[in-house]
């Protein structure tokens, strides 16, 4: 079976999901979910590092690849979230290529990179530092987060560093760089996003975008625009569909507006 690195370095169709709710049953059951990965998002939740190093335990242990979205560019950040055992990480607001080899840099252990070593779950708590040296090399995941103008007029400059394996479009932050915030109708934005599909078509490296609403017939339409890294729904959206769904039944048995 194909690992994530190399279903990405073949261009091949993965669709992922997004945790957001700080909690070990929510994880596994999105592990049921059929997704290629999973993302624990720590740049836009109260997910802490005790509770994301949880989380990685529960995904891994599902046999899942499991990704955290890192809150910055942050060596740190990186580092915590591949000691933990993370498959890798997703960087935020990456605009150029110093930026998305600055990633790289954190993500890898010299020589390659200037990763700090450490010997926590990844390296086997001190048993296996020798063989996680060796995974980590060949199969961590760095996917870069496209989500300013600066990093769309860079892209392909960004795809080139080595490391870089995929990249996502954060479309509302895009559209906040152009002084139009989530008007995705607005020749700006609509200019922007066509610049993307362009280099995205032309690239070795596979592009895509997180689809945060399901809607089965828009993830067709991406799949057939040419993105090939979809995240598809995030846990506390399906949480809410699925309540919003029997609501107004609820409401109506109790006689009326909920108290």
């Amino acid at each position: 079976m194909s690992t994530l690195k190399e279903k990405l370095a073949k261009r091949q169709l993965t669709i992922g999901s997004w945790l957001t709710i700080a909690s070990l049953q929510t994880a596994e059951i999105m592990l049921g979910g059929g997704y290629d990965w999973l993302v624990i998002d720590m740049e836009h939740t109260a997910i802490g590092t005790e509770m994301m190093a949880q989380m990685i335990q529960v995904v891994t242990l599902g046999r899942s690849p499991v990704l955290v979205r890192v809150g910055a560019n942050d060596p740190l950040l990186i580092k915590r979230a591949m000691d933990a055992g993370a498959t890798g990480v997703i960087v935020p607001m990456v605009n150029s290529a110093e930026d998305a080899h600055r990633a790289a840099e954190a993500l890898y252990y010299p020589p390659r990179g200037k990763r700090g070593v450490g010997l926590a779950r990844a390296q086997g708590y001190g048993r296996g530092f020798e063989a996680y040296r060796a995974w980590a090399d060949q199969e961590s995941v760095l996917v870069a987060q496209i989500e300013h103008h600066d990093g769309v007029r860079n892209l392909e400059a960004i795809l080139a560093v080595d490391g870089v394996d995929a990249f996502m479009i954060g479309p509302y932050d895009l559209s906040g760089s152009l002084g139009r915030p989530g008007d995705f109708d607005s020749p700006a934005v609509a200019a922007a996003l066509k610049q993307v599909q362009a280099v995205m078509q032309g690239s070795a490296k596979p592009g895509g975008l997180h689809i945060v609403h399901p809607d089965p017939d828009l993830l067709r339409a991406r799949v057939a625009e040419g993105h090939r890294f979809i995240a598809y729904g995030v846990d506390e959206i399906f949480l809410c569909m699925a309540v919003d769904r029997d609501r107004g039944e609820v409401v109506a048995l109790n006689g009326g507006a909920p108290s």
